[in-house]
């Protein structure tokens, strides 16, 4: 534990009030914990206030008296509160259609340790991600979808997440709608990656709509999933210019490359729990080190 610089995160939200941080920093130091990174932000529309810091713990025995006070405090609070050791891994499964270079991307970098994840599942529509999911040693899911399976196949589906005790959904590039039911039952655990041409070119080859359009500009953009299509609320986005030169191949891979590293930095920050829900909004505290 010597060579750690920091052991837990805490997580705190709720409505702003007089002396928030010095109650929480005074129970940290009475527990013999040394912050390394404090975040905190008070949004002046709504008087919500978030607060993320990552600390070490000297001396382990002092966990459950920790863990006790801060309930204390956050029930004083009415605070919604997490605590958890930084190096515990979130569960992940990985849902994917017939485009894979997300899936691959978000792969290599649990790999070489980027994310602190633990992939339980890799589930898919089509059997394009079979081998892929192989070579990781990460058990495969095939569920075709039809309209007269939807409802069973999602079942199933919620089976695997149950099953594995998962925290985390991504859909990288999975291209099936998801019922309200299960996004209303993991609200805040499912993130889609999509391109940021919405509204304005929906359905088939967007990039070929936006090559016809003469666009400067292609984007991405990462939110978590919610009833409303593809209208959650947006963790991470990113754009790049393009011009005249670029054929529509071109902007495909370009848009892919976009694509995966903006997936990439919403899991990241939502693994390393920097990111809280603000109503329709996220407050994403990024950190020096992401």
């Amino acid at each position: 534990m010597d060579n750690k610089l920091e052991t837990h995160i805490l997580k705190l939200s709720c409505k702003d009030q007089v002396g928030i941080v010095a109650r929480i920093c005074s129970i940290l130091a009475e527990s013999n914990c040394n912050i390394v990174e404090s975040k905190q932000f008070t949004d002046q529309k709504n008087g919500n206030f978030f607060i993320r810091q990552s600390f070490m713990l000297l001396n382990d025995n002092m966990l459950p008296n920790l863990k006790k006070n801060l309930i204390i405090l956050a029930k004083k609070l009415n605070a919604d509160f997490f605590l958890s050791e930084i190096e515990h891994p979130m569960n992940t499964i990985m849902l994917v259609s017939k485009f894979d270079h997300c899936l691959n991307d978000i792969l290599l970098r649990v790999r070489n340790k980027s994310l602190n994840l633990k992939i339980k599942a890799v589930i898919s529509n089509h059997k394009n991600a079979e081998d892929i999911a192989n070579f990781s040693n990460i058990p495969f899911h095939y569920l075709p979808i039809e309209k007269t399976n939807k409802v069973d196949q999602e079942k199933k589906l919620k089976e695997i997440i149950n099953n594995n005790d998962v925290e985390l959904i991504v859909l990288a590039r999975y291209m099936q709608v998801l019922s309200e039911e299960l996004t209303n039952e993991y609200a805040g655990k499912i993130i889609n990656i999509h391109h940021s041409f919405l509204p304005s070119f929906k359905g088939a080859k967007p990039y070929h709509q936006a090559f016809d359009r003469g666009v400067k500009v292609i984007g991405a953009t990462a939110h978590y999933v919610t009833k409303d299509l593809d209208e959650g609320p947006i963790i991470e986005q990113d754009t790049q210019e393009v011009n005249h030169e670029m054929t529509p191949n071109d902007l495909v891979l370009m848009g892919r490359d976009i694509e995966a590293r903006v997936l990439y930095r919403a899991i990241k920050a939502h693994s390393e729990r920097r990111v809280f829900l603000n109503d329709n909004r996220t407050i994403v505290f990024r950190g020096q080190r992401i």
